[in-house]
């Protein structure tokens, strides 16, 4: 469900390619797109490209996992891998470029926050409404007050309406905004490509220093922003409000 594809341009394409389920996220994607991250340049990538098949870049997590889950293991397991994946493209060597056309829900929003550069278009969905169901997004603050200012990424987390391309453009959370979303890809992989050609060695060392500027690498922070993800999984507020989505009894 996840594909890795190095071009002729030495970008490394990691996609999301589960167009069926609007590229929800399991554990194992999770996983894999962690590993593509972490291991696309020892591949000969010069730069990253995410992207989803189909015409939304990601729905967030498969909750469907979850469904008889009363323990929280299958929550616990995914917040953790959303947290590692987004770790590792954050600290992915070369630049990487987020192709979110169509939208980019909860943790998939999440997986733009470890990128260098966001494209989306003026449609597209954004932001994280998980708070509806119990669930906490305290893991992307670390890397959401990175892209936006502290009110912001407040608004953006406690906040559970979404917000267009052009507001995620406005805010900080996108960096271009294209009208069309079968224009989104495109014009990521050319800023990627852009990216590629640039002097690999002088471009490594700039962005390791603005990961170091910014704490990107301190994994102090990010582990306890998961913890405090992690301890409201399996509760009694989640797991009642994941039952009333599915119409069950908790």
């Amino acid at each position: 469900m996840i594909r890795f594809t190095l071009d002729e341009h030495a970008v490394g394409r990691i996609a999301l390619d589960r167009a069926d389920k609007r590229n929800a996220l399991t554990p194992g994607m999770l996983r894999e797109i962690g590993a593509h991250a972490a291991s696309a340049t020892q591949r000969g990538a010069r730069a990253i490209l995410l992207e989803g098949e189909g015409g939304v870049f990601c729905a967030g997590f498969d909750l469907t996992l979850c469904r008889d889950d009363a323990t929280g293991g299958a929550m616990r397991d995914l917040l953790a891998e959303l947290s590692r994946a987004a770790r590792a493209l954050r600290r992915a060597p070369v630049p990487v470029v987020g192709a979110a056309q169509g939208g980019a829900i909860a943790g998939g929003c999440a997986l733009l926050g470890g990128c260098d550069v966001v494209v989306t278009d003026a449609k597209a969905s954004l932001g994280y409404p998980v708070l509806r169901l119990g669930v906490s997004p305290a893991l992307t603050s670390p890397l959401l007050r990175l892209a936006m200012h502290d009110g912001g990424a407040r608004q953006r987390l406690l906040d559970t309406n979404l917000i267009d391309g052009r507001e995620a453009l406005r805010t900080g959370l996108a960096h271009e905004c294209v009208d069309r979303p079968e224009d989104v890809r495109p014009r990521a992989h050319e800023i990627a490509r852009a990216l590629a050609a640039k002097p690999p060695h002088a471009l490594r060392a700039t962005k390791a220093w603005l990961n170091e500027l910014d704490g990107s690498d301190n994994d102090d922070v990010f582990d306890r922003a998961l913890h405090v993800s992690l301890s409201l999984a399996g509760g009694d507020e989640e797991r009642e409000l994941l039952a009333a989505m599915w119409g069950k009894k908790a």
